[in-house]
């Protein structure tokens, strides 16, 4: 997957997080975990962009690495708002799907860069 296709990705997550949020206020006036599945599902498509425009090679596997926490801390938000009935199963799959798919990408990329300098 090229870069603009991954970041591609990352803005799709994100408005789709957008409008979830929108869905968690409006219909269920649910505010607290709504802003922070927010958060953490738009800072994954943010900090891989910061990524993308890196001053260094440090500063690229730090960002990468930020963008994967934020893609396992949506994981537990989204299982969080499943478990409480805020989210419909499809909701919960399609979400999860993405944020997944997005997961395993960042972490293969973090474990390559980590291979790499040990080498």
């Amino acid at each position: 997957m090229s870069k603009d296709e991954l970041l591609d990705k990352c803005i799709q997550f994100s408005i789709k997080i957008n409008k979830l949020r929108k869905y968690l206020r409006e219909k269920q006036h649910e505010f607290n975990n709504s802003d922070q599945i927010q958060r953490a599902g738009t800072s994954i498509g943010a900090n891989y962009s910061e990524a993308c425009n890196a001053v260094s090679k440090a500063d690229f596997a730090n960002k990468l690495a930020i963008a994967q926490k934020e893609a396992h801390e949506t994981i537990y938000w989204l299982k969080v708002l499943y478990g409480s009935e805020l989210i419909s199963k499809e909701q919960y799959d399609d979400l999860m799907s993405d944020v997944q798919s997005l997961h395993r990408i960042l972490s293969a990329s973090v474990a390559t860069l980590k291979s790499s300098e040990e080498k």
